[in-house]
């Protein structure tokens, strides 16, 4: 499934994916404060990156030029648009939702189920 061009300006697509990484860093915070699962995060920029006890790891990755989010997991890499009308990033190929998705590949890299909901 192809989704349609970009109708954000750039102002918003940063914006948003702001948001996004950062719904997702305090989805982590709130689960290391109540003892579920210790994930480091280590954010540079608008890369984020997911470092699961295991040693295993998810990079989120923001593509300006392209007004995506890149998500990398073992179980494969994914790219996410925000559809504005939605409000929220879905994958350019299949339509999945990018905390969805997210939620699973954190889920199975950490042997816990973890449910990310985004901003």
């Amino acid at each position: 499934m192809t989704t349609t061009a970009p109708t954000l300006t750039d102002a918003q697509y940063h914006e948003l994916a702001h948001l996004a990484l950062a719904s997702v860093e305090a989805q982590i915070d709130q689960w290391l404060d109540r003892d579920v699962i210790d994930i480091d995060t280590h954010r540079t920029g608008g890369l984020l990156e997911l470092s699961f006890p295991n040693g295993s790891k998810i990079i989120l990755n923001t593509q300006p030029p392209l007004h995506e989010i890149w998500l990398a997991a073992r179980g494969g890499g994914f790219h996410y648009r925000c559809d504005v009308a939605a409000g929220r990033w879905v994958d350019t190929r299949d339509g999945s939702e990018l905390f969805q998705s997210l939620s699973h590949h954190a889920s199975a890299q950490a042997g816990v189920a973890l449910l990310f909901t985004g901003a």
